[in-house]
């Protein structure tokens, strides 16, 4: 019987399944609180995941992550939502309440908390490059954080319309918001306090090039990355050397798991413990 175990259930798209930072990152935390836990991972497909989420209740699961493309297939497979993913549409954090899963994003929080030890996002004017699944999630917490004003730049006009709508549309999120088209290098606006890419341009892949003008970075400027390997892609390199503050993305992604790792178990764990097994993961 398994009754204490943490079951990631993700489709890979082509990469192993073994490949898994995540996965290391939670191990090295079980261990580091003296848990007996284990984090599997598992790759799921599309047709597999009603079934998938029976297995979790069935063997008592505590919880799991769940990420592309269940992010928001999963929701009508739980029994409620926490705020954020409900705001969001979309969950990759689930957690069991008695017999109930509930479904809970954590990108944007993570995010945010990483954002918040170099840069207090209230009263900040934003943009966010990208219009996907982990900028709606920044975009939601960083409204809920108070941000001044929120502007999303995106190439697909639909897809930004989308996440407009939805901090528009909300009676929860005060942020002004508004979307600017992305058809060549986007210049910085002179108000712009935080950039984030929030795109995945970058994972993989250090020469990848943001289509951005660099000649409007400027000292001040706050520039994160969402991109966790390399965890200083090109972006941020051309950003620290135009003498701008920037956050990689392995923050984002270890307090991720710091929020996940509490959710699930009641209890802190060791954030240090959590991104030195990343760093030794990804081998830096």
């Amino acid at each position: 019987m398994i009754s204490q175990s943490i079951a990631k259930l993700v489709s890979c798209m082509g990469q192993p399944v073994a490949g898994n930072p995540t996965g290391f990152m939670m191990e090295a935390a079980f261990a580091a609180a003296g848990l007996d836990w284990r984090y599997i991972t598992m790759e799921v497909p599309a047709e597999g995941l009603a079934d998938a989420v029976r297995g979790m209740r069935a063997m008592g699961f505590r919880g799991g992550n769940f990420t592309i493309p269940h992010k928001v297939a999963v929701i009508e497979h739980l029994d409620g939502l926490t705020e954020a993913a409900g705001l969001m549409g979309a969950v990759n954090c689930v957690y069991r309440d008695g017999q109930r899963l509930i479904g809970e994003n954590t990108d944007g929080k993570g995010f945010v908390q990483s954002l918040a030890e170099i840069a207090d996002p209230a009263n900040k004017s934003v943009t966010i490059l990208g219009a996907g699944g982990a900028a709606r999630a920044i975009a939601v917490e960083l409204a809920l954080a108070g941000a001044r004003r929120i502007d999303v730049v995106n190439r697909s006009h639909g897809r930004g319309k989308s996440l407009v709508e939805l901090l528009d549309n909300s009676s929860r999120l005060s942020s002004p918001v508004r979307l600017l088209p992305w058809a060549q290098d986007h210049r910085v606006a002179v108000e712009t306090e935080i950039l984030i890419n929030a795109t995945s341009i970058g994972l993989g892949d250090e020469a990848a090039r943001v289509p951005i003008d660099t000649t409007t970075f400027r000292p001040g400027l706050v520039v994160a990355d969402v991109i966790f390997n390399p965890a200083e892609t090109l972006l941020l390199k051309q950003a620290r050397d135009a003498g701008c503050t920037v956050l990689d993305g392995l923050g984002m992604l270890v307090n991720q798991g710091v929020i996940s790792f509490k959710t699930w178990t009641g209890i802190d764990p060791d954030p240090q413990v959590m991104r030195s097994a990343l760093e030794e993961y990804l081998g830096i």
